[in-house]
C-alpha cells in the first residue's frame, strides 16, 4: 500500500461519517424538527429527516464526491 491510500477512509466509513454530518447539519438547521446526539459509537436521532438530502450524501460518498 502506499501512503495515499492509507489516508483514506473505507466507502463505509465514508457514507457512515457523511450520514451523521448529513443529520447533524439538518438538526443544526432546524432544531425544533430534529435532534441528533451522540453516544459513544452510537447515533441517537429524534425526528423529521431529509431522506432525499441524507440519499445524496450516500450516493456522493459512493461516487467519490466531498
Amino acid at each position: 500500500m502506499n501512503a495515499d491510500t492509507t489516508k483514506e477512509q473505507p466507502l463505509e466509513a465514508k457514507a457512515i461519517t457523511g450520514v451523521i454530518e448529513e443529520l447533524e447539519r439538518q438538526a443544526a438547521e432546524n432544531p425544533s424538527k430534529l435532534k441528533v446526539r451522540r453516544e459513544g459509537d452510537r447515533t441517537i436521532v429524534n425526528g423529521e429527516i431529509d431522506v432525499d438530502a441524507l440519499v445524496m450524501v450516500v450516493v456522493g460518498s459512493m461516487a467519490g464526491g466531498p
